[in-house]
């Protein structure tokens, strides 16, 4: 039998490069060895795509595979840059289209696509680096609509880098720190509760949108919230399945299935949430979220059975059989 030729996509021109090169490296060697001859597409910081650490055009790479599973992060990997070179080529591919990655990578965005939709999201405000000479009359406009604590993100971000908290007082200094290094970050109403993020896979054991366990995460008491250190660094403790009752875990793994759905996401997601005392706050999703041996969804897979393994040959499946 012959195998199929998957190439595996990783590292990237964003700030979550080295957590891509762990995620393809994770992926590669979950890949059959029966099944497929996999190859490995490093992707330059600068954007060039490299095999055997030589240089190639995507066309002549993708000219010669079966289909791409993408182990990027970030800008380029899940904006709907490096679907659209993809799409281009018709090339099956992993992960969600050019234009529901797009919309999803942008989180404000992706709040005005859910706002219609039973979900609870913060209170919000988008802010351009064009304002940055107006951003204490600013902070004073969003004090006035929602507070006193804050949490600035870049619009186009993800593992949390670049993520800050602040105070009303605090806000123009972060403000403007953040727009030093981002073209526009958002705003929200910092809510206290209780973190948990939810995995999503399309067509995995007999289910349309198969719904991973909840998993509860407890930051270090020293970290204000799930940031990049607590995600990678080990500083903070990862519950699966999460200490929820029924009721919140049935509306965590719904939520999970409504934004999946709505959003147009194909393949598999995991969307983050705060359980507060007034309800469910979605957060954000991630489109291809990290497959490390610190990442998330590959714990969720062990605590129902499965593995990093099983789930990689079910993604070569549905590229093979589409």
């Amino acid at each position: 039998m012959s195998k199929y030729r998957i190439a595996v996509l990783r590292g990237g021109p964003s700030e979550e490069h080295d957590v891509s090169l762990k995620t393809g490296a994770a992926l590669l060697a979950a890949l059959s060895s029966d099944r497929v001859t996999p190859l490995d597409i490093m992707i330059t910081r600068a954007g060039e795509w490299t095999l055997d650490g030589r240089r190639h055009m995507p066309e002549h790479i993708l000219s010669h595979v079966d289909g791409v599973i993408i182990g990027l992060h970030g800008a380029y990997g899940e904006d709907g840059k490096v679907q659209r070179v993809l799409e281009r080529h018709g090339v099956p591919f992993t992960g969600s289209g050019s234009y529901s990655s797009a919309i999803a990578m942008h989180k404000g965005i992706t709040k005005d696509h859910l706002r219609d939709h039973p979900i609870m999201l913060a209170p919000h405000m988008l802010v351009s680096r064009s304002s940055k000479e107006q951003l204490h009359e600013i902070s004073e406009g969003i004090a006035a609509m929602f507070g006193p604590r804050y949490v600035v993100k870049p619009v186009r971000s993800g593992s949390s880098h670049g993520v800050v908290t602040a105070t009303r007082t605090e806000l123009p200094r972060v403000l403007m720190q953040a727009l030093e290094t981002y073209d526009q970050v958002i705003v929200e109403k910092q809510i206290k509760g209780t973190e948990a993020t939810v995995g999503v896979i399309e067509n995995f054991r007999d289910e349309p949108l198969y719904v991973l366990p909840p998993i509860e995460i407890v930051p270090a008491k020293e970290r204000a919230f799930f940031d990049y250190e607590a995600k990678y660094n080990g500083a903070s403790e990862e519950i699966c399945p999460g200490r929820f009752d029924d009721a919140v875990k049935n509306e965590l793994m719904e939520l999970a299935r409504l934004v999946h759905r709505e959003l147009g996401l194909n393949h598999y997601s995991r969307s983050d949430f705060i359980i507060a005392d007034d309800g469910i706050y979605f957060l954000e999703v991630n489109t291809l979220p990290g497959l490390t041996e610190a990442s998330l969804v590959p714990r969720a897979l062990t605590a129902v059975g499965s593995s990093l393994s099983a789930f990689a040959d079910h993604l070569v499946t549905q590229l093979v059989e589409k």
